[in-house]
């Protein structure tokens, strides 16, 4: 059984591949990578950092709106209808995070 089937079996989402040589297949990959070095660069051992840290890192990505969920943040989907998360990305940009 292939990887992404043996995910879909486990977790019930479904997991997607691109085909290799395909680039066009990768942009919000690609785009959540950039997203990602602003807080951790290139290189770095990730053993530096505290759980902490990291799950601070993975908030404030999963709670910032993207243009392709139309505007949404990628956590919405997953987290009850009261949090309202342009108010929490708007205070995390007047904080300088």
């Amino acid at each position: 059984m292939a990887a992404h089937q043996r995910l879909t079996e486990v977790t019930g989402v479904k997991v997607y591949f691109a085909d290799p040589h395909n680039p066009w297949q990768c942009g919000i990959n690609e785009n959540t990578s950039s997203l990602l070095r602003q807080y951790l660069p290139k290189g770095n051992d990730l053993s530096g950092f505290t759980r902490e840290e990291l799950d601070a890192i993975a908030w404030k990505l999963n709670t910032r709106p993207r243009m392709s969920l139309g505007f949404k943040c990628p956590a919405e989907p997953f987290t009850p209808d009261a949090f309202d998360f342009r108010q929490h990305h708007a205070a995390l940009f007047a904080l300088g995070h």
